[in-house]
């Protein structure tokens, strides 16, 4: 059985932290039924100790249900660094974080982390002060939803046409709980007096939000964002054509593009030959 041993001295105060890894070495007793032991003994009620997936810039919950705890106390510590972060309320990190938090009527003792981020991602560690010390291990996901608009940066639609803008949010531990649509930076209002616009969105582990703009005009081109409550925005640009081809648009601006750089070529050959003639 392997041991890891941790000591933190603070306030003049020494705290000794000892892992097994075999949790069920604790209730191992020859004498005692497994039932009678756990009315008696310290354990964690795993019913309500789970692991976490938080999205990042909220406020992540650890929590971790002991039973029978009596005076002993509860500690998190966190297993990349094996650093002690609370024992009881009290907390043994200069992060102003995190926040040791007990409820004395269901026994729960929950390590709250302020404006989680990916860093925060990793093992965390509930330990109760028995003699051996006995630790549950929580793991916890901090998660940045993605925003997407399919067909973006640029969108080209021709007039009279249904624009169709799909807004995608993936990565996302629930669904966000609004999907804001603006135009120009103007938030879109749906009862205009223009008409023809609507938007549909289907929730679930991937939600995705439809902005339709029927019979499309010229003053419909601009900058669309699609803005989830719980994910970072996401514009793009559409251009109303009347009767332009985006194709020979671009082809267009490639043979400006083109035509330039023959220009500083020839410019720069002539150069080198004049030079050259001077040192003749």
């Amino acid at each position: 059985m392997v041991v890891v041993c941790l000591t933190v001295v603070k306030a003049n105060h020494q705290f000794n932290f000892e892992h097994y890894d075999n949790d069920e070495d604790i209730f191992t007793t020859p004498n005692l039924s497994h039932d009678k032991l756990l009315r008696n003994s310290v354990y964690f009620d795993k019913r309500f100790i789970q692991n976490i997936t938080t999205i990042a810039g909220q406020t992540a919950f650890l929590n971790c249900r002991v039973r029978n705890i009596g005076k002993k106390t509860v500690s998190w510590v966190r297993h990349r660094d094996i650093n002690l972060l609370s024992v009881g309320k009290d907390i043994y990190s200069s992060d102003e974080r995190f926040v040791a938090l007990n409820n004395k009527e269901t026994g729960d003792w929950t390590l709250q982390i302020k404006y989680a981020n990916r860093k925060d991602t990793g093992a965390y560690e509930c330990q109760v002060s028995t003699t051996p010390p006995i630790g549950t291990v929580l793991y916890l996901q901090v998660v940045e939803p993605n925003t997407t608009i399919i067909g973006g940066p640029d969108i080209y639609i021709n007039t009279g046409s249904t624009v169709n803008l799909t807004c995608i949010i993936s990565q996302s531990p629930e669904p966000p709980q609004s999907i804001e649509w603006t135009h120009n930076h103007v938030e879109i209002n749906y009862d205009s007096p223009r008409g023809g616009v609507s938007v549909i969105t289907e929730k679930g582990e991937t939600t995705t939000s439809y902005l339709l703009i029927q019979k499309a005009m010229m003053r419909d081109s601009g900058k669309y964002t699609c803005t989830p409550s719980n994910a970072n925005p996401y514009t793009v640009t559409v251009h109303i054509l009347n009767g332009e081809n985006p194709a020979a648009m671009q082809h267009s601006n490639n043979g400006v593009i083109k035509s330039t750089s023959l220009t500083l070529v020839i410019i720069l050959l002539s150069l080198v030959q004049f030079f050259n003639r001077k040192k003749h």
